[in-house]
């Protein structure tokens, strides 16, 4: 039987147990930025010196039925209007930006969540990548695309609707099990480069360029035509180039995942391999790239098998943090620290953000 292909954000019902089963955090120096957010995903400092965080939120009540679903045990899916983006200005500092966006929680008995995926800035304007919107997320008035945030107001616009490209461009293998496939995808990272908006879908395995000011929306590399395996495309960065890394698919094969090198034309190739279930990569002002692992363990995620790797530009590859516990992104700060979505994947009300002083 084809292995269940763990797409980006879906957790099993036995991590019902993370607080219970994960072991302390290791390394220099952890602490906890902020706490009880709901399913927080990708982060940004934005130019205020703030940290805006997309939460998943807690899904909703509503279902429906007259659209391709996601199958079941994972669907259908309970959709409303319950994810947000909250700024943290200082530690414990949490405030919202913007809610009542949509949100998708699973039929799982876990009942994970699908909400806002990440957000990105053009100059001082806000944007975020919507991945529990959708038909098939219980939310047919709100399909998953790219958003405009009024963060003065906490109100929001539609720049593309991601749900209806997936549609229209078709990738040439879709997944192979038809058990995983996810209508309006399941959108993961997103990064701003040169006034444009690059975002990445795992479910589909494709990464998308949007025009924020005009709307267009062109695939930038279809990455299933290009792999004999399920790749999944995760987190995204720019580094002079795009780099992105890979989940793979599950039960997890340890060390067998990758950071990939991306060029504008839609040329991928390995970068850099030997890692287990990537979910985000950066660069620091020393060349040195971070490699966050969602769970570096055998089978299927385990409670604190998350992991912070460091690898030097001459390739010594060198562990910051372990102890994590489905952590699901990463940002460098202005201070220099890493700040990562810890319990990203997990029930609404646990995920944390945490500080990392790297040491030199």
């Amino acid at each position: 039987m084809e292995p269940r292909l763990f797409r980006a954000v879906t957790l099993l019902s036995s991590l019902l147990l993370f607080a219970a089963a994960a072991p302390p955090l290791e390394a220099q120096s952890v602490t906890v930025f902020a706490s009880g957010l709901d399913g927080p995903r990708g982060l940004k400092f934005g130019p205020d010196g703030a940290l805006y965080v997309a939460e998943a939120g807690r899904g909703g009540p509503n279902t429906t039925s007259n659209c391709e679903q996601v199958p079941a045990p994972v669907g259908p899916y309970h959709g409303g209007p319950s994810a947000r983006i909250s700024k943290i200005t200082g530690p414990g500092h949490v405030t919202t930006v913007v809610d009542g966006l949509p949100s998708g929680q699973s039929s799982l008995p876990s009942g994970d969540t699908v909400g806002v995926a990440d957000v990105a800035f053009v100059g001082n304007t806000l944007f975020a990548l919507l991945s529990g919107g959708g038909c098939s997320h219980g939310n047919p008035a709100a399909p998953n695309g790219v958003i405009r945030v009024d963060a003065d107001r906490g109100t929001w616009t539609y720049v593309a609707d991601l749900s209806a490209v997936l549609k229209a461009l078709p990738v040439a293998n879709p997944i192979p099990s038809v058990d995983d496939f996810e209508p309006d995808g399941t959108w993961y990272g997103m990064v701003a480069v040169r006034g444009d908006l690059y975002a990445t879908e795992p479910n589909h395995q494709q990464i998308v360029r949007v025009s924020p000011g005009t709307g267009r929306t062109d695939r930038i590399v279809d990455v299933s035509g290009s792999s004999a395996i399920w790749v999944g495309p995760t987190g995204i960065t720019y580094h002079g180039n795009f780099f992105f890394g890979n989940l793979g698919p599950f039960p997890i094969n340890p060390r067998s995942d990758s950071v990939f090198k991306l060029t504008t034309s839609g040329q991928f190739k390995v970068w850099d391999t030997g890692f287990t279930t990537v979910v985000g990569v950066a660069f620091d002002d020393r060349d040195r790239m971070y490699v966050l692992e969602l769970s570096d363990a055998p089978g299927f995620p385990n409670p604190g098998a998350g992991k912070l790797v460091r690898v030097s530009p001459s390739g010594e590859v060198e562990g910051i943090v372990t102890g994590l516990v489905v952590p699901t992104a990463m940002t460098i700060g202005p201070d220099g620290a890493i700040y990562i979505s810890n319990f990203g994947a997990a029930p609404p009300g646990l995920g944390q953000i945490l500080r990392v002083d790297v040491a030199e």
